[in-house]
C-alpha cells in the first residue's frame, strides 16, 4: 500500500511539473506569436512561477484525475497485466486530456489558454502519460530472484 501512495505521489507530482512547464511555455508561444521577444531568462522566470503558484488549482485537479484514471486502470490491468505499462501511462493521458475536455465542455470555457489548441491539448496529455509512467515505474513489483 505505500508503494502505491508513493508512486500515487510522484505520479502526480511529476504531472503538475510538466503540466505546469507546458502551460508555461504555450503561453509564451502565445505571447511570442503576437510579435514579441522573450529571452532564456524569462522563459524559466515563467516555468518557475507557474510550477511554484498553480498548486492552489491545477495540482488538485491533477490529483483527483489521476486518483480516478489510475483506479480505473489498475481494475483493467488486473484482467490484463501484461498491459500494464501501456495502461498506466494511457491513463495518466487519458486523466489529462479528460479533464480539459471536460471542463471545456461542462463550463464552455478553457481553463488552461494552452489547452485550446491540440499542441496545448496533446502536450498536457503526455504531462500525463508521464506521471503514468512514474505510477508504473514506481509501483511495479521487482522480480525475485531465483535460487
Amino acid at each position: 500500500m505505500i508503494k502505491i501512495i508513493g508512486g500515487y505521489a510522484a505520479a502526480v507530482l511529476v504531472t503538475y511539473v510538466f503540466g505546469a512547464i507546458f502551460i508555461s511555455q504555450g503561453n509564451i508561444a502565445d505571447v511570442i506569436g503576437m510579435g514579441f521577444d522573450v529571452s532564456v531568462a524569462q522563459r524559466f522566470e515563467s516555468m518557475w512561477h507557474d510550477v511554484s503558484n498553480m498548486t492552489d488549482i491545477y495540482l488538485p485537479v491533477v490529483a483527483v484525475s489521476f486518483i480516478i484514471a489510475l483506479s480505473v486502470a489498475a481494475i483493467i490491468i488486473r484482467f490484463f497485466p501484461g498491459l500494464r505499462l501501456l495502461g498506466y501511462t494511457l491513463a495518466g493521458f487519458a486523466a489529462l486530456i479528460a479533464v480539459h475536455v471536460l471542463v471545456k465542455t461542462v463550463f464552455g470555457i478553457s481553463g488552461i489558454a494552452p489547452t485550446r489548441t491540440m499542441v496545448g491539448l496533446l502536450a498536457q496529455g503526455l504531462a500525463g502519460a508521464l506521471g503514468g509512467y512514474v505510477f508504473h515505474l514506481v509501483t511495479v513489483k521487482k522480480a525475485s530472484p531465483e535460487h
